[in-house]
């Protein structure tokens, strides 16, 4: 358990962040399944769907959620 103040306020900040990149992440993670079932049913939507998916990782990775390799991997993935 934490000691200190400063200890304890970080615990908060950590939960608070986590809570923040947990959304993020499953909001990427919808995107990108749907531009997958996009592209693999042949959908008139593939080009939205992937410029969608595309845009989403671009943001996610420039707040820091993941990081900016794991953001081409899955870009070039798609």
């Amino acid at each position: 358990m934490a000691n200190t103040k400063s200890a304890k306020k970080n615990i908060l900040i950590n939960s608070r962040n986590k809570a923040r990149n947990v959304h993020y992440k499953t909001k990427l993670k919808s995107i990108v399944k749907k531009a997958m079932t996009a592209i693999s049913e042949n959908s008139a939507e593939v080009n939205n769907q992937v410029k969608e998916a595309i845009k989403t990782i671009d943001q996610i990775a420039g707040k820091g959620i993941i990081h900016k390799k794991a953001a081409a991997r899955k870009k070039s993935a798609l």
